[in-house]
């Protein structure tokens, strides 16, 4: 007898091939049948008429490195389809740790990534750990609604080597290298999927320095590949200098792409593993990023392993009265600060308040990490600001910006900005949409989606959690390239789910699922497309020490399976923890 049928649906199965209908069984957590009509008997059955069945998501870019201290269910990902996700990315993490040194660790994290302090503190099982295959066996007693496999961060292992040196980014000697080296070694033995490193100067602490292992050199980098030959498995995963922009009002990039391209081949040939890195466009080099995809494909070509990560959308900044936003470093906004919400809005409603925060000037927050200073993010970017309203247009025009609205009504860019905040309650949202936004419209992202070399991911799950909004990804690009996108080509959905299921798992040597294949495991979607939707933005108070972050459900995930085990169901959480730790 099987244990799930799921009857009638259309098989989008990974493997890039058109859609079919079919109906799949799955027995003892894996995929046991798959055939057009299964008489088999079955303890639970599925009605997936009308719908599609996909093999779950693999988000391979997240950073629920603490969240998987205080939290079983892993939201963002685990309403979107997604049943197998990577954390420790970015060079950022919680291990190795030495003893009563999370501080360090939490302030790299937090101006990095914008997860709140307050909550890493409280919600962290800190002294459960200090070594990295410790934080496995940590990991591993666990149990969560889909799977997660940690990569070794460098920012904390170059933190526990060399403590004060290793964050100020001092040269590492050769004794630093050799235990940072042998640490990494007992790290993928005892499973490890990965090691992460990132060197663009845009990634700071709180205290505004670049985090540790921004400016490690070349021989230091190529002793974790060394280390990864003899492992004879895992991914290095890297943020490249520049590819962001060259930020050059925080003093410039290290490298140039072409430095960092021709580094990140080396690691690969030595390794022999793959390395996988961010690839965005953007702004000042808005072309920069198809030298970087040709590059890839060529010396991939002659044997190498680079893996280009791009994202589905642009890299979008969300602001929000609730949130951060560009008013609330002003000396008159700072006096409504500490009071009740509803009240703060019956403030900035009156028009004498509405003036004095106008003309107000800013105050300095005193602290130079960035979410410190997130309000600049803001100021004169109306041109790329856009509002977040049902129907959210996913792909605006530049003459719905705000700095476009605002000249119609006869206002100042903030003036029209605050008057938009404010109105209904201060219950708007608007996106800064950043880096792949420079053409005004999404047709780099589809050539970079579409590239032969790259993977999807950059999603930040788990991260960013009141700016940044894209662990909905999976969902999203399900219904903005497979069916909505009006401003250009779609993307078929047989190549979308392929690039988000298989291509993945088999990056990081998970042969074991990301397809729809008698053998592999049942993890597994049950989607109504045609009514597939991503909902409004919601700001909730649900994280340690009551800190807060943006969430965005989804409506029409009928079913989702984790190794069988059904753990979504009609988009709501059935309370069943079948994910557990991957190692390597």
């Amino acid at each position: 007898m099987l244990d799930v049928v799921i009857k009638g649906g259309k098989l989008v199965d990974g493997l890039g091939g058109k859609p079919y209908a079919s109906d799949i069984g799955i027995k003892d957590g894996m995929i046991a049948e798959i055939a057009a009509n299964i008489t088999s008997a079955a303890q639970q059955s599925i009605d997936a008429s009308g719908a599609i069945v996909t093999p779950g998501y693999v988000d391979i870019h997240t950073h629920y490195d603490g969240q998987v201290c205080w939290d079983d269910t892993l939201d963002p990902s685990a309403s979107h389809g997604v049943t197998t996700v990577i954390m420790g990315n970015c060079g950022v993490g919680f291990a190795p740790v030495p003893p009563s040194g999370e501080s360090d660790l939490i302030s790299v994290m937090e101006g990095v990534e914008d997860i709140p302090g307050t909550a890493l503190y409280e919600g962290i099982d800190w002294g459960r750990w200090e070594t990295f295959p410790e934080y496995l066996d940590y990991l591993g007693s666990r149990e969560y609604a889909l799977d997660i496999g940690a990569q070794v961060p460098h920012a904390a292992l170059r933190n526990y080597v060399m403590g004060e040196r290793g964050r100020s980014n001092e040269p590492a000697t050769e004794e630093d290298m050799a235990a940072m080296a042998r640490l990494v070694e007992e790290s993928f033995e005892a499973g490890a999927v990965g090691f992460s490193t990132s060197r663009t100067i845009g990634h700071r602490a709180m205290d505004g320095q670049p985090i540790p292992g921004t400016y490690a050199a070349d021989d230091e980098i190529m002793h974790f590949a060394e280390v990864m030959r003899k492992a004879g498995k895992g991914v290095f995963e890297l943020i490249p200098a520049g590819c962001i922009g060259e930020l050059e009002a925080l003093g410039g990039e290290i490298n140039t792409p072409e430095q960092e391209i021709a580094l990140m081949d080396r690691i690969a040939r030595t390794s022999g593993q793959p390395v996988t890195f961010t690839t965005l466009q953007h702004r000042e080099e808005p072309d920069a990023w198809k030298t970087v995809l040709a590059k890839s494909a060529e010396l991939n070509a002659s044997g190498s392993q680079l893996y280009p990560q791009v994202a589905s959308r642009p890299i979008g900044l969300v602001t929000s009265l609730k949130t951060y936003h560009m008013f609330e470093r002003r000396e008159t906004f700072l006096k409504l600060a500490d009071l009740p919400f509803e009240q703060i809005v019956a403030e900035m409603e009156k028009p004498e308040v509405r003036s004095a925060i106008l003309s107000d000037r800013d105050i300095p927050s005193g602290q130079a990490g960035m979410m410190g200073n997130a309000h600049l993010m803001f100021t004169g970017a109306a041109p790329l600001l856009f509002e977040l309203e049902q129907p959210i247009n996913y792909e605006p025009k530049p003459e719905e910006s705000f700095s476009a609205q605002a000249q119609a009504k006869g206002q100042s860019d903030e003036e029209f900005m605050y008057d938009f905040l404010v109105s209904k309650g201060g219950s708007r949202f608007a996106i800064l949409l950043g880096s792949n936004f420079a053409d005004h419209d999404f047709s780099a992202i589809r050539d970079m989606l579409m590239h032969p070399e790259t993977v999807i991911g950059l999603s930040d799950a788990g991260a960013h959690v009141n700016l940044i909004f894209d662990g909905v990804a999976p969902t999203y690009q399900m219904t903005h390239w497979g069916r909505d996108r009006t401003r250009g080509d779609k993307i078929p959905i047989e190549f979308l789910v392929a690039k988000q299921t298989k291509r993945n798992a088999d990056l990081y040597g998970l042969c074991d699922r990301g397809s729809l294949e008698v053998g592999k495991r049942a993890d597994i979607n049950v989607i109504d497309f045609a009514n597939l939707h991503l909902g409004n933005l919601e700001v909730r108070d649900d994280l340690p020490a009551g800190g807060q972050r943006i969430l965005q459900p989804a409506r029409g995930y009928i079913a989702t399976f984790v190794k069988g085990v059904q753990t979504r169901s009609n988009d709501r959480d059935t309370g069943r923890r079948p994910g557990r730790l991957i190692r390597a």
